[in-house]
């Protein structure tokens, strides 16, 4: 599917704006590759799909997401992001500061797409991007062959979103107890918890097979399911998660307060863990309690992984627990996760639990011992394994 449109309902000065930024980066990106070497250029994301967010400014409407492009190169996958990457990551350097938003390329190759399993980065962007540069045939049947059903997008993928957007409401959860909060501060946790609470919902349609790359449809979707003992906490998904469309198509700048803010991310991490717990608990056969038990359980939290893969990985990080173990650094993010969210009172009291420093110093690697230095510490895994 190639969006007309970048926007739901941007005005035509938007419009326009962006399709002179996406013929920038055709230029730039045909002065730097050969003609000969690309297959294309693709814009994913919510522009890509139509449903970008369109920012109200005293000067008028501004795009708001990032602009996410696709260069599929010729030849050896490895070798053309070695010597491309940098190069591309200049020319979004350069066109930013202009366009007002990050613009970032990601470069990939058709027989490593096709090789590649299913996942939903791979769904959303074969379901709905943009032809920016190259044959339309030749993209559209590659991505349409490999994967438009939402179908096969596997359980672990959900709780990967699910786990990013979290780990948003960790950072956020952070920056709520610095000293000094400010604007920027405040954007940035209105932001994160404006993603959680798309996601919350996402979680659920991905999980019952029903996802799809709109969120305007994926919001009709949900609202659909009849609640049932199975999920108590749907009422909630279904609320936070219209408030997430709406902030996803209409973004603005938040004027809430820290303590505003605060009982925003509180009332969210309750439902948030209890989708986690759901969501595990439904991918995994387990039936988890709590996010202690899940932490503190043995049950591999990635079996997609295998465990000779494994070995490596943690390997080249020298984590030798892991190596003997062979399970995927992933998990690791994933107990810390629970136990910094499930803990956080624990960590900043006087009576503090020792037992969860100690497992979370050991589950990432560090000897620091108060929430920053163990956010900072888990926002390091995350950078290398969400």
């Amino acid at each position: 599917m190639n969006s007309i449109r970048f926007t739901v309902d941007g005005g035509p000065d938007l419009e326009r704006r962006l399709a002179q930024l996406c013929l920038d980066v055709r230029n730039e990106v045909l002065s730097l590759i050969p003609r000969w070497k690309l297959d294309g250029i693709l814009l994913g994301g919510g522009y890509g799909r139509g449903e970008g967010g369109v920012l109200q400014t005293p000067d008028g409407e501004r795009p708001y997401n990032d602009l996410e492009f696709y260069v599929f190169l010729r030849g050896n996958a490895l070798l053309a992001e070695r010597k491309f990457r940098g190069p591309l990551h200049d020319i979004g350097s350069r066109l930013s500061p202009a366009a007002g938003l990050e613009v970032e390329f990601k470069v990939m190759t058709l027989p490593k797409l096709l090789a590649s399993p299913p996942s939903m980065f791979y769904y959303d962007l074969a379901a709905g991007n943009r032809l920016i540069f190259g044959d339309a045939n030749v993209l559209d049947l590659s991505l349409a062959a490999h994967r438009r059903d939402a179908h096969r997008i596997p359980l672990h993928e959900a709780t990967r979103l699910l786990m990013n957007r979290c780990s948003g409401l960790l950072f956020s959860l952070e920056r709520l107890e610095r000293p000094e909060f400010g604007s920027e501060e405040a954007d940035f946790v209105g932001r994160n918890l404006a993603k959680l609470e798309l996601a919350l919902g996402d979680v659920v349609l991905v999980s019952r097979g029903e996802y799809h790359w709109s969120c305007r449809e994926r919001q009709r979707r949900l609202l659909a399911i009849a609640p049932t003992e199975e999920l108590p906490f749907l009422k909630a998904v279904q609320v936070h998660h219209q408030a997430g469309v709406e902030f996803k198509l209409h973004p603005r700048r938040t004027i809430a307060t820290r303590e505003e803010l605060k009982g925003s991310l509180e009332r969210l991490q309750t439902i948030a863990k209890s989708v986690w717990l759901w969501q595990e608990n439904r991918r995994l056969g387990t039936s988890f309690s709590n996010g202690s038990d899940y932490a503190r359980s043995r049950v591999d939290k990635c079996p997609e992984q295998p465990a000779w893969r494994n070995r490596l990985v943690n390997l080249r990080d020298r984590y030798w627990p892991g190596v003997l173990s062979g399970r995927y650094p992933r998990e690791r993010l994933f107990h810390s996760l629970c136990l910094l969210l499930g803990g956080v009172g624990s960590l900043s009291t006087e009576g503090r639990d020792d037992q969860l420093q100690r497992e979370l110093q050991r589950e990432l690697r560090t000897r620091e011992s108060q929430l920053p230095g163990l956010v900072a510490a888990y926002e390091r895994l995350w950078h290398r394994y969400h």
